[in-house]
Formats: C-alpha cells, structure tokens, sequence
C-alpha cells in the first residue's frame, strides 16, 4: 500500500477532494480559478499561495497537501508518548486532578527550559518538559496562599499556552485548542491584558494551522488591539508583545491574499520595532527589529514577491539575535524565494543547509519538501534532493 508521502500533490488533492466535490467547487471555496485547480491536480506547478487556498477550502493543513504529513498524521512513538503525556497533564490539572501533592522546587526554572528548547525548534523536548512543567506548578498553584494566586495564574497561563504550541506543531488540534482555552482561562482569573493578547495570538496561530483563516485573521487583530501602546509608550515588554502580535496579523493577512493589509500591518511592525531599538524576549515572545524584518521576508515571498524577499534578507545585518527556530524559518522563507527567483542550486544548498543541522525542525515543517520537489524537477541532479528527502522522510521520487 502506497504510503500518504508516495503520491504527488495532485494526487493527494484529487484524494482529499473526493467524489463529492467538484474541481468547480472546490475553485469556488478556494477563491481560484477552475483552471488553477486543474493545473494543481495535474502537478503542473502552482504557488504556495495557492496551495495555502487550496488546504484552506478541503479544511485541513497545507503540510497534508504537501505530504509531509497523513491525513491522520503518522508520529513517531516517542512522539505520540510525549503528546499522551502532554495531554494528561493538560486534561487533569485543569480539572484539579492530581494536584494535591507536594511542590516541586524549581517549577518556574523547568517551565523556562521548556520554552528556551521550544524556541530552539525542539518540539518533543519542549513537550516533555512543559508536561512536568504543568504537574509541578499546578501543584504549587494549589499550594500557594492568596497573595501568590495572581502570579501563579500567570505561570499557568504560560504553561498551557506552551502546550498548545507545542501541540499545534505535531498537528494534535484537538490539544492545542484545549491547552489555549485553559490558558484563556488563566490569563482571565490573573487580570492580565498581556497574556490575555498573547493567548489570543496563540489561538490565532491555530486557527491559521487548522485553515481556518477568517477566525484567524479576527483573533489576530483581536490580539494587537487588546493592547495597543500610547503613542509616548516605551515599555519594551509591552512594545515586543504588541509589535509581534501586529507582526504575526500580518502573517495571517498575507495567507489570507490580503497584501494590502499585510503590508500595512508590516509597516505598524516595523514602527514599533524602530521605537524599541533592538531585539527582545519577552515571556515566550521575541521582537525587534531583526524579527519583524525575517517576518517580512516570509510575507514577502508568501504573496509573490520573491525578488523583494531577497533585498529584505540581505539587509537584515545581524541574525544571532533571533531565536534558532526563527532563524530557521527564515532561511526556508530564503530558499522559497531562491527556487521562485529560478535561482535552484542556491534554494537547495540552502535547504540542504537548514534542514541538514535541524533535521527534527525541519520535520515539522511544511515547506521544506514543496521547495525540495520543485527545486529538485528543475535540477539535473537529484543527489541533494534524495539527501533531504532521506532528512525530511518523505518519497524520493521527483515528480
């Protein structure tokens, strides 16, 4: 039996489609047209755009499209022991299950390094790790007196919100909408409009992996308005919370084929990172003037504009300040823009690159295999391709 990753992208469209739903249809809910649709299930080459319309309109992930992902997702079983226990924690503190026990010294230290390994693009890790995280500070929020109960529902909200990232990337929706919705729930008992808007933008990012982009884009503007700064603001915690979530609705925006508002939403980001002056994190969140720009790149490139993408890159200066995980991204959004641009020996050094040093990131990722195939058909050799199909796991046929 065909294994989900041996069929082209046309194929598997033509699966998830099904019987019941015509290519006219399926050009109407996707915004394309018919003809658009037939290129796709023929595997004549459509852009990513496209392909994120496409996802949208058969309700699922574009990672599914691709391949690099089942329908139900195949995991790993070290994964799906991971996620199990991520789930447990999640499903039974929040129902006072298991709770009344002992706290463990060094909660909040064990939640800092389960952030600090998400932020590196160790998911399965970070999973782990916020697991225990949970259990250890749901206990010491049972135990703690009245005065401590705000900065303790603080901590919890950080705790869940890191579980539904975490489980957003394996593709587990069902968790990650559960773990944001307990987060929600935190951040409301400790008063805070910060993490209130930084769980928003969470849920947000979900509805975004679910292609559900008009929830999306609606908690995205949410997100950034529950805590816009005054003009006279120069509060870096604040500034980076909200410069990044007016960054991220202009990710959403550009999914959504709305570049006029993506560009303006890029423009806002760009003025609150010009006020801040340089690069910080802030309680999961890093913004500044080197992330809003590798934001642009991948809006850029996202609503085609390859050549423009590549300008932006080269005057991004300094990359150490971002995260591992956003320099990663960045460099897939680099290469996407390389193999749009015709320039394919350079996407596929610089996929083989990324995906080469973080080989379980780049797993996770849906944009690795569609530059890899594309690169790869126009390439008169496949000796690289087959090196990052063999990383990624995916079919090492071209087609």
């Amino acid at each position: 039996m065909a294994r989900w990753s041996d069929y082209t992208t046309g194929e598997r469209i033509k699966i998830l489609r099904g019987p019941g739903l015509t290519q006219e249809r399926l050009a109407e809910a996707a915004g394309l047209s018919v003809a658009t649709i037939r290129k796709a299930e023929r595997d004549l080459g459509v852009g990513l755009p496209s392909l994120l319309r496409i996802s949208a309109a058969l309700h699922t992930d574009v990672s599914v499209v691709l391949g690099q992902q089942e329908p139900r997702r195949a995991m790993r079983r070290d994964d799906r022991a991971m996620l199990r226990e991520l789930s447990r924690a999640v499903h039974d503190t929040a129902a006072g299950v298991g709770t009344d026990v002992e706290p463990e010294p060094g909660a909040a230290g064990g939640l800092a390094a389960a952030w600090d390994r998400y932020r590196s693009g160790q998911f399965a890790t970070a999973g782990a790790l916020a697991a225990i995280a949970i259990w250890h500070n749901a206990a010491a929020q049972r135990a703690a007196p009245d005065g401590r109960q705000a900065a303790m529902f603080v901590v919890m909200t950080d705790a869940y919100r890191l579980a539904s990232y975490v489980a957003n990337q394996f593709g587990a929706r069902d968790l990650a909408y559960a773990a944001i919705g307990h987060a929600a729930e935190q951040a409301d008992l400790a008063g805070d409009d910060v993490r209130a808007a930084m769980v928003a933008s969470g849920r947000s990012w979900i509805y975004l992996r679910d292609a559900r982009l008009d929830q999306a884009s609606a908690t995205a503007e949410r997100s950034y308005r529950m805590i816009e700064p005054r003009y006279g603001d120069r509060d870096l915690p604040l500034l980076a919370t909200y410069g990044w979530h007016v960054t991220f609705a202009a990710v959403v925006a550009a999914r959504d084929g709305n570049i006029a508002l993506a560009d303006d939403l890029l423009s806002q980001g760009h003025a609150v990172a010009a006020r801040m002056g340089r690069d910080v994190s802030v309680n999961g969140t890093a913004f500044g003037p080197a992330t809003v720009q590798a934001q642009a790149v991948g809006i850029q490139v996202s609503t085609g504009r390859p050549a423009k993408a590549l300008e932006t890159y080269a005057a991004i200066g300094d990359q150490s300040v971002l995260t591992p995980a956003a320099r990663n991204r960045l460099m897939l959004d680099v290469a996407l823009a390389q193999c749009d641009t015709k320039r394919f020996d350079d996407s596929l050094d610089t996929l083989l690159e990324v995906c080469t040093a973080h080989p379980d990131w780049a797993r996770h990722q849906a944009l690795p295999d569609v530059i890899a195939r594309r690169a790869g058909r126009a390439n008169t050799t496949t000796s690289r391709y087959r090196k990052l199909a063999a990383i990624l796991g995916t079919s090492q046929a071209i087609r």
